[in-house]
């Protein structure tokens, strides 16, 4: 029986200079190149240098490229997804590879996405990486930044001990300080540039709902994850909404990844540039194959660990 596969697709925080360079050599990579190129009008190699990666909108962009090219290249291969889960920006790589939205409109829409999101948060705002305390702890230093007037959210539960803040930077480290009180923790500010996934983008992710509305979806050929809902969406509606919506919900990758170990996955491979979600997987699946395609050899990826 064949082994139940899902492909993780990575968010903000994964770029480096350079990823679109070191894509595989393949003619269903350099048609996927080709077609970018042609929609966003402009040179991909703008999109990947160490000054374009400041901007949010062209990191979405390569994350999203990277991501159906990688997708694309592993399927013609025979590795075939039966569920896709994207964080954040990865959603929308997942749903081309789940064949629900086309290439050309995803980059559409993450144009839009990136421009949006970078307009509405210039500067000042971001996004904390923090592990190692519970839950109430979080939840106790947000309520209390809230109660002072600082823009401080819960954006991500992505293991048991481990979660990513969203706001204004000050009332990011007044946060941290927070937790500290109650407990030792360690702290990470992540290369991302804006507040996602917190009512911070609300008004934006209205205004993506109208751009998806116009938008063709097909139903999924294989099961799409919303890890803003930790729930398998085959509606196309559904997944409009998902898309459209999710920079400004909750990410619940702890709950998408459980339910994924209940339904049977056995095998989890992150697409690029991303690892830390091989992590991730790892804890809720133990006896399971977790890979991240940017540290493992393809036969491994393709055949599993036969050692």
């Amino acid at each position: 029986m064949p082994m139940m596969t899902a492909f993780t697709f990575p968010g903000q925080g994964t770029q480096y200079a350079g990823m679109l360079q070191q894509l595989p050599s393949h003619p269903v990579v350099r048609h996927s190149l080709v077609e970018a190129q042609r929609v966003l009008d402009q040179s991909l190699g703008m999109l990947d240098t160490p000054s374009a990666l400041t901007d949010t909108r062209n990191v979405q962009l390569a994350l999203l490229i990277c991501g159906v090219a990688w997708g694309r290249y592993l399927q013609t291969l025979g590795c075939t997804p039966d569920y896709v889960l994207g964080l954040s920006i990865g959603a929308y790589p997942a749903a081309v590879i789940a064949g629900s939205l086309s290439l050309a409109d995803a980059l559409t829409l993450v144009d839009l996405r990136g421009r949006l999101m970078r307009e509405a948060y210039p500067s000042g705002y971001g996004m904390l990486a923090v592990t190692g305390t519970a839950r109430r702890c979080v939840e106790a230093a947000v309520a209390r930044c809230q109660a002072l007037q600082l823009p401080v959210y819960l954006a991500n539960i992505n293991a048991e001990y481990q979660f990513v803040l969203a706001g204004e930077h000050q009332g990011l480290q007044q946060a941290v300080g927070l937790i500290r009180a109650q407990g030792a923790c360690s702290s990470t500010l992540l290369d991302v540039a804006v507040p996602s996934h917190c009512p911070l983008l609300a008004r934006q992710a209205e205004q993506m709902l109208d751009a998806c509305n116009a938008i063709e979806f097909q139903p999924p050929g294989c099961g799409y994850v919303s890890a803003a809902r930790a729930r398998v969406l085959y509606q196309p509606q559904a997944i409009r909404e998902d898309l459209a919506l999710n920079m400004a919900r909750q990410v619940h990758w702890h709950d998408s990844s459980q339910m994924l170990a209940e339904r049977g996955i056995r095998r989890v491979i992150e697409v690029p540039p991303g690892s830390t979600l091989t992590g991730l997987f790892r804890r809720v699946l133990p006896g399971g194959q977790c890979y991240a395609v940017a540290s493992t050899q393809l036969a491994t990826l393709l055949h599993g660990n036969r050692t």
